[in-house]
């Protein structure tokens, strides 16, 4: 998979190299594909807030921008101590669409990527958003907001990583790349921002997008609707 992606890659700036090229090259810097263990569980889902149906059903895919949200927490190190991310992905084409940091792991954090998500792609009214049973999304201020906006809630069954795959994908990446220790919080929100806006958005190739970025994905739908 991961001689595959460089490949496709290479291909979409304009080079192409066989197969075995990419592979020898691979070999020859030692380069190879990283796996890591699942982190612990970064929610809370011991609480007596209402939970919500399994909507998305482990379908991951959407036939246009805004029809399903996933919504996921994760954390990263730092010398000053834990940093969490908050991020919300449109399933469409796989583009984080509201992200958020914060030393705390609490429903302020998820709101806050909530509203960035709102502000950036202004959903019409039906888009399901998928989450898991933690307490910040099951909180009875989230799901207001999910309301106010004519929002869907559909949760993970409890304990079940697969049922929210792609948001967790997302963060496994995350925390294979910032494993190292980062002196600061700021230091880690500058490198994971610009992480995700300027490489993962614009120009990381996703095999559901038919190796292309998210905005690139994005941009040739709406190419396609004029």
């Amino acid at each position: 998979m991961a001689v595959q992606k460089s490949q496709k890659s290479f291909r979409n700036k304009g080079s192409r190299y066989l197969k075995k090229t990419v592979a020898s090259i691979m070999k020859d810097g030692d380069i190879r594909s990283k796996t890591k263990k699942k982190y612990k569980a970064t929610t809370n889902s011991k609480h007596h807030l209402p939970v919500y149906p399994n909507l998305l059903n482990q379908q991951f895919e959407a036939d246009e921008p805004n029809q399903v949200w996933v919504a996921d927490i994760t954390y990263i190190w730092t010398k000053e101590g834990w940093l969490y991310l908050a991020s919300i992905m449109d399933l469409f084409s796989r583009k984080m669409v509201g992200c958020c940091l914060s030393e705390r792991m609490t429903k302020e954090l998820v709101i806050k990527a909530f509203h960035r998500a709102i502000h950036q792609r202004n959903p019409q009214p039906g888009l399901i958003h998928h989450s898991d049973q933690g307490s910040q999304y099951a909180s009875n201020e989230y799901q207001a907001m999910l309301r106010q906006y004519g929002i869907q809630t559909s949760m993970s069954r409890k304990g079940n990583g697969y049922d929210n795959a792609c948001a967790e994908s997302f963060h496994s990446i995350i925390e294979l790349i910032f494993h190292e220790t980062f002196t600061t919080r700021k230091e880690a929100k500058q490198r994971i921002f610009k992480y995700i806006e300027c490489f993962y958005n614009a120009e990381r190739i996703h095999s559901a997008n038919e190796y292309m970025s998210p905005m690139k994905y994005e941009k040739m739908y709406q190419q396609g609707k004029k």
